[in-house]
């Protein structure tokens, strides 16, 4: 495989004698301002205008302005008439289309389905600004007002839906977004090098009907084009009774014929050449089959992740109806001198002066954070990172970091000295790779850390290490925090980073993601087993004392995942209670497009393994009541849940765990005042007026300060010396306390326990229930 060209060895367009922009432009007295009488492309998107590396079309706009083009933002346009869409005039090259930073589906509908009522990409975090499909809808209002004008569609929403798939609010399987759209090309993954191709090529009077070999894009077509070779899916992944037949897909490694006496012997690891020579295309099985057959539906999806490798991935192509739907292969990662020029752009790192002080909640989130990398080789199934950024870790260099932060220091607006995350899709997984770059570039496995981390994984953590110190040495930064989610399976492959994370990162909690306990959902997520989290348990625990540090882990879980029964999530309850934790931010499973655990949440059928029709069926808890109870599981201690938990532990055969004692899960009886909760939403007293995360409940009796003066803290912050308590007086609260006690800050979900039917009630110890006298 060829290196590709560098991304901006291009020749710049000739519009670069204008500058740049300080924003770029979102009206046309913008545009008059810097002298131009055209843009040359319009970016539509569903979010605000933020000018920062973290949101996509302030990337993709830099990146176009950098080689010369003229380019302007429509945010967030009224997509019920084309009056928004016109206010720039028509693009002399093309409009590009993005749903913005989320799927418009996920941006707007809970995992019930329900409407959420706020968007965190919005002004004032107000919702309803953008609409359902946004990236269909903003295309063909494009299409409605500029006829001739091309059309490329791109983003997470367009990644995630490029062939058909499953749609969950839909219910149903849906075709390639580049058939509801009517787009002329659709850019899948992280865009700058197909972008900068497109824009190039139709400056030089290309028509866009002519791009078909720009890797990460697909388009529609007739026919396949002329002087590929077309394999068959079933050679890949046979969806019925599989023919033993050599794999040409496969990269399989040669085995010895004979392991020696006492054990298997090494074996340098080779793979076998592919039969065919020249481009080759796999057949995917057609929309219409897929549609009606969940078994093949399953056996397409894990086609497609077998096929998402730049170095062996093949083109893919699937009919639909009369028309053809081609994806070629995935583009190339950015080299790290590539993506420190991407970051390195001259964004302005505020929101679009037009919201004037409205707040964007996702800006105030990041806006003292770091990127430091893209890719994740995890493949957790439930998750879209690896389906849109990639498997291949691409990282910046260290000193461009540092120049980022010191970036943030001196222009960024209300920096205090605190970098709020360094990190990315993961938090540890920076300049990690395969030792060998031709087994990588041959490799097939969907995860390079499960079931266990592969032999060929550079898992050395030292350079993350260097950057950690490096960044904590600079003259105004007090603090630096971990925020991105860390893989702990890879942390305790090297003890001195969890030390150095834990001594110097972590602000009292440290987020991390077992999602489950119990082996059979764990299997299906592939995620590490339960022992890992221990091991890493102990490690952080050892190095806060050791640090003199009081700090928690707050582990997060997620509810109704394919493969997952009552019996594990019953299983969870308990480890939960065991350990102390009460979980009120709790996630249930949401089967995002194109996700491996989508594919087994619509077919039933586990596409980790070669899909057959009488292969391994996967239980999934669909219904609404199931997934209720599951989310029930790991809110053990809401009452509102206590009677959908005592039927089900009855119907389980467990009804030994009802009752009032430590052993029991739930009591047997309801408190006065609370009611089960309503059909869609909470009970009439459940605490829905703030929200709060999951806490552990063992924190320890805080002792009275010194001089008996104690500090407010707020909700949710850390009081004295990082506790997570506040100092209170007997009877109300204040800094003045002269008889000190415990205040938890965290909310626990529960109210004053009420007298039980027909006896007395007792007060309620800080992290216990009240028994019955």
């Amino acid at each position: 495989m060829n290196p590709p060209p560098d991304l901006f060895s291009h020749r710049p367009y000739w519009a670069r004698r204008f500058g740049t922009a300080p924003f770029l432009p979102m009206s046309r007295e913008e545009m008059d301002d810097l002298g131009w009488d055209a843009c040359d492309i319009i970016l539509v998107t569903g979010d605000a205008y933020v000018d920062h590396p973290s949101f996509g079309m302030a990337v993709i706009g830099r990146v176009l302005e950098a080689q010369g083009f003229r380019v302007g933002i429509i945010a967030q346009p009224d997509w019920r008439d084309t009056r928004d869409f016109e206010r720039l005039g028509a693009p002399t090259l093309f409009f590009g289309i993005t749903a913005g930073n989320m799927d418009s589906m996920v941006n707007r509908y809970t995992a019930d389905r329900k409407i959420r009522s706020d968007d965190a990409y919005s002004p004032g975090g107000a919702g309803g600004r953008r609409p359902d499909r946004s990236v269909i809808v903003y295309a063909q209002r494009v299409r409605q007002a500029f006829r001739d004008v091309p059309i490329v569609i791109g983003g997470i929403e367009a990644s995630l839906r490029r062939i058909a798939h499953y749609d969950y609010w839909a219910d149903k399987v849906r075709r390639s977004i580049l058939f509801d759209s009517r787009a002329d090309l659709l850019v899948y993954g992280n865009g700058e090098r197909q972008i900068l191709e497109i824009a190039h090529r139709l400056a030089a009077g290309e028509s866009v009907r002519e791009l078909r070999d720009i890797r990460g894009t697909g388009f529609v077509c007739k026919r396949p084009p002329a002087g590929w070779t077309e394999i068959d899916s079933s050679r890949v992944d046979l969806p019925g009774p599989v023919q033993p037949h050599p794999d040409p897909y496969a990269a399989t490694p040669v085995q010895s014929e004979a392991p020696a006496a006492g054990g298997e012997t090494g074996v340098p690891l080779r793979f076998r050449p592919r039969d065919t020579e020249g481009p080759v295309v796999v057949r995917l099985p057609a929309y219409e089959t897929v549609r009606d057959d969940p078994v093949a539906y399953a056996h397409a999806s894990r086609v497609l992740h077998l096929e998402t490798n730049p170095g062996n991935a093949r083109a893919l192509v699937q009919r639909h109806g009369d028309r053809e739907l081609w994806l070629n292969p995935p583009a190339l990662p950015l080299r790290t001198e590539e993506l420190d020029r991407v970051f390195e752009l001259p964004y302005q790192r505020v929101p679009h002066p037009a919201y004037g002080d409205a707040r964007i909640p996702a800006y105030e989130m990041i806006r003292f954070s770091v990127n430091i990398m893209r890719g994740c080789f995890g493949g957790c199934t439930f998750c879209s990172i690896t389906e849109h950024e990639g498997r291949i870790i691409q990282s910046r260099s260290e000193d461009s970091i540092i120049r980022e932060i010191e970036t943030i220091r001196d222009r960024v607006p209300g920096f205090t000295g605190v970098i709020s995350d360094l990190g990315g899709p993961t938090a540890n997984m920076y300049r990690l790779a395969c030792r060998d770059p031709e087994i990588e570039a041959l490799c097939r496995r969907p995860s390079c850390v499960y079931p266990k981390i592969c032999s060929n994984l550079n898992t050395d953590h030292a350079p993350l290490i260097s950057l950690y110190r490096r960044a904590r040495e600079l003259p105004g930064v007090k603090k630096i925090l971990i925020a991105s989610g860390l893989r702990y399976d890879l942390a305790v492959e090297s003890p001195e980073y969890v030390r150095e994370l834990v001594t110097h990162h972590v602000g009292g909690y440290l987020k991390i993601a077992p999602e489950h306990t119990e082996p059979g959902p764990l299997s299906k997520m592939m995620k590490p087993g339960i022992g890992t989290y221990d091991r890493f348990k102990r490690l952080f625990e050892r190095y806060s004392r050791a640090a003199g540090k009081e700090q928690y882990l707050i582990p997060y879980f997620i509810a109704a995942h394919p493969g997952t029964t009552d019996e594990d999530m019953l299983a969870l309850a308990l480890w939960l209670k065991r350990n102390g934790f009460r979980a009120d931010q709790v996630q249930t499973f949401l089967p995002s497009p194109m996700a491996t655990a989508t594919a087994m949440y619509h077919s039933g059928r586990n596409p980790l393994k070669r899909v057959r029709r009488d292969g391994e069926r996967v239980t999934v808890p669909k219904g609404l009541k199931t997934r209720r109870l599951h989310k029930a599981f790991l809110r053990y201690h809401d009452p509102d849940n206590w009677p959908l938990l005592r039927e089900a532990l009855k119907r389980m055969g467990r009804a030994d765990l009802i009752g009032n004692g430590k052993r029991h899960l739930v009591p047997a009886w309801q408190p006065r005042g609370e009611r089960v909760a309503r059909k869609g939403g909470r009970g009439a007293n459940a605490s829905a007026a703030r929200p709060f995360r999951t806490q552990h409940t063992g924190l320890p009796r805080t002792p009275k300060p010194p001089g008996g003066r104690g500090t407010r803290a707020k909700p949710g912050g850390l009081g004295v010396r990082g506790n997570p308590v506040c100092w209170v007086r007997k009877g109300g609260r204040g800094a003045n306390a002269s008889a000190a006690r415990p205040f938890r800050t965290q909310h626990t979900g529960l109210p004053r326990t009420p007298k039980p039917p027909g006896g007395r009630g007792t007060r309620a110890k800080p992290g216990r229930r009240s028994r019955r006298r």
